[in-house]
């Protein structure tokens, strides 16, 4: 960026002072540009693994689902759940 423009020998010291300001302040601000851009590509790519790890606990969950034939309870969580016996299928009585 420091690359040198000759100036012309009409051009007052102070016009060539306004000119190197100029430049500073366009290369401050191209810095700051590119910083922004390095922190940008940062958080992408955290955000894209935190998107990848959802993805795939995501697929974990559905991958335990039943068919939607299977009548049986969803058991999302990973808890044992005991099997329902068709054959009791009676409703506890209290008398």
């Amino acid at each position: 960026m420091s690359e040198q423009i000759p100036f012309s020998p009409d051009q007052t010291d102070s016009e060539i002072e306004s000119i190197h300001a100029s430049v500073k302040r366009l290369s401050d601000k191209v810095q700051t540009i590119n910083e922004a851009v390095k922190n940008l590509t940062q958080n992408r790519a955290q955000l894209e693994g935190k998107i990848e790890g959802a993805q795939k606990r995501i697929q974990h969950i559905l991958s335990r689902l039943p068919e939607q034939s299977d009548g049986r309870q969803l058991n999302l969580l990973g808890e044992t759940i005991p099997p329902t016996n068709v054959e009791d299928d009676s409703e506890p009585t209290t008398h």
